[in-house]
């Protein structure tokens, strides 16, 4: 543990908590495959854990990190705007987001089963799609049917690994082709507009991706399925 970066966590302790004393400090950089940040207070003692890309950040982002998950931690919120922006600002940069995402690449590790299901074959769905909406042009991801039944995550597009997982949920006699169709061209449209930063905030959903997303002929009898599953 580096000592310069215990004495930022004691200082951000003392300025959310003065009158508290400081509890053992055990903070670690870790080889997460992603820009996580955890802190857990147990037995008396903070356990701190930073993904290793943080590691080289300027010491005010450091001090934003300690910020943010001591009051959190200890529920002093709002977060101070100064370290919300600082942190946001660092993790949204060019720089760091290409780092992050080519840990995700060589650290992360993605299931792949079938695009065949029992019902739907996603490569078929994809390729109606692709010269219904987007004239044939959209390079083929690897396409997936999740492991489990997830109600959650329906559908999801791994930019870091170009593969789109479709829940298994949705393979079944009694699903609409139209609710498969759009939960794919959903995720179509991801590869089609990628993420931007605007002003430190990451655009997932922009207005040319939604009005797009409009487009598609069956949207509303999709949502309803949706809404009802």
């Amino acid at each position: 543990m580096s000592t310069a970066l215990k004495e930022i966590f004691e200082q951000e302790y003392r300025e959310l908590r003065p009158r508290a004393p400081i509890p053992a400090l055990d903070i670690r950089f870790c080889r997460f495959t992603s820009l996580n940040t955890t802190i857990r207070l147990r037995e008396g003692k903070l356990l701190v854990r930073l993904s290793d890309l943080l590691e080289s950040a300027p010491q005010p982002v450091h001090h934003a990190i300690a910020h943010i998950l001591l009051a959190k931690l200890y529920k002093k919120l709002p977060i101070a705007r100064v370290h919300a922006n600082c942190y946001r600002r660092y993790i949204t940069s060019e720089a760091v987001a290409r780092q992050a995402e080519r840990i995700r690449q060589t650290r992360g590790r993605k299931t792949i089963l079938s695009a065949e299901g029992r019902c739907y074959d996603l490569d078929e769905v994809f390729e109606s799609l692709n010269r219904r909406f987007f004239h044939g042009l959209l390079g083929r991801p690897t396409l997936t049917w999740s492991a489990h039944h997830a109600r959650r995550m329906l559908g999801h597009y791994d930019a870091a690994h170009n593969t789109i997982m479709v829940s298994l949920v949705f393979d079944r006699p009694e699903t609409p082709r139209c609710a498969v169709e759009y939960l794919l061209y959903h995720e179509m449209l991801h590869l089609k507009h990628p993420v931007k930063v605007k002003a430190g905030r990451r655009c997932v959903h922009s207005k040319a991706f939604q009005a797009e997303e409009r487009l598609f002929p069956e949207l509303a009898a999709a949502k309803a399925y949706l809404k009802r599953l």
